[in-house]
């Protein structure tokens, strides 16, 4: 089956383009142009300012006009919360009157409730792609109902356990990178660490574990909590740690490509960890924090783990890592975790959902 039409519903909170806000718009803005270079006809649902490229159809992320009265009410919402609310009520809303006539299926990534409680009202198969561990909203939407419409598929085995009280059965799809534009590197003398600069991360304990090791480190993502930017990450620069900016694919591939290890320091359960399959692609082995699904992708062959928040044992554990086969962390990129695996599973799961 071929050329099928395919709703895919992005976050509303920002822009799938180029630097990307978070592994959520990098998974997103990579899988609309894997199918869309399978000849399926995507439309992209996604925040005004997103890559026209990908054949968008903004949501309509807007406050919604609501009188003096409904303002002035002590239950009011935060005016965020209400566009969001208001942009995918009126999105499930025209696919629920009109969805079947310009689409074959509906694949929502958003981490919004309302595409999961209202798929019922939609006339066509829903897939839901759980991105992170669960949440009150999504849990809500899916107990709230007696047979849940929705699909589920999980980013990692960690995810789909961590959701088994709501949705006992997810299947297993892992967010895959484009091992053409995360292209094997020279490697180099330092260290990298890349994603969003906000505490769950833990930027500022791969700042500790490079000064511990004595090795440069570049960080480089966007600033997504100014604060702890600021007390934690600001005061540890200098001395061979760099902030190197927010930067596109193509700069940080290059990046990652001339380190001789990534650091992964996660402060929570990550649900995946998209730069990890990042840094194996460009044939650079990871040191980590084992916690949440990293222990999924990594194999002794190209990374290593340390206790999480163990920053000594991190720090002790590089001069490992960088002695591993480049070779071996780009074998297991395109064997485990490549976008061309990650598509062609989607694909084979909408053409059984519509049969």
């Amino acid at each position: 089956m071929v050329g099928l039409r395919v709703a895919l519903i992005a976050s509303a909170r920002f822009p799938v383009k180029e630097p990307f806000a978070g592994g959520l718009e990098a998974h997103t803005w990579a899988l609309a142009r894997a199918l869309t270079s399978r000849g399926h006809h995507v439309a992209l649902f996604a925040a005004p300012g997103s890559d026209t490229a990908l054949g968008v159809h903004e949501l309509p992320v807007s406050e919604p006009t609501l009188s003096s009265a409904a303002r002035a009410d002590v239950s009011m919402p935060p005016a965020r919360w209400m566009a969001e609310h208001h942009a995918y009520l009126r999105l499930m809303l025209d696919l629920a009157r009109e969805g079947d006539r310009r689409f074959d299926i509906v694949h929502n990534n958003s981490l919004h409730y309302l595409p999961v409680a209202m798929a019922a009202a939609v006339p066509l198969p829903v897939v839901t792609t759980l991105h992170t561990p669960p949440t009150p909203w999504l849990e809500s939407a899916v107990q709230a109902q007696d047979e849940c419409a929705v699909t589920f598929t999980a980013v990692s085995t960690y995810t789909a356990r961590a959701w088994r009280e709501s949705t006992p059965s997810p299947r297993v799809i892992r967010n895959g990178v484009d091992t053409r534009l995360w292209s094997p590197g020279p490697g180099g003398d330092g260290l990298v660490w890349s994603g969003r600069l906000v505490p769950e991360k833990g930027p500022h304990l791969a700042a500790e574990a490079a000064r511990k090791a004595g090795l440069p480190l570049r960080i480089a993502g966007p600033v997504g909590d100014t604060r702890y930017f600021a007390e934690y990450v600001a005061p540890l620069l200098g001395d061979g740690i760099e902030y190197v900016g927010h930067l596109d694919q193509h700069r940080l591939a290059r990046l990652v490509g001339a380190a001789a290890t990534v650091l992964v320091t996660p402060c929570w359960d990550e649900p995946y960890g998209l730069v990890v399959a990042e840094a194996l692609s460009c044939g650079t082995p990871v040191c980590g924090l084992d916690r949440g699904a990293l222990s999924e992708i990594l194999t002794p062959a190209c990374g290593r783990l340390a206790p999480a928040g163990d920053v000594a044992e991190l720090a002790g554990l590089i001069t490992e890592t960088v002695e591993l086969d480049r070779g071996a962390a780009r074998e297991r990129a395109e064997t485990f975790c490549s976008l061309e695996v990650m598509a062609d599973r989607y694909g084979a799961l909408y053409e059984e959902l519509i049969a």
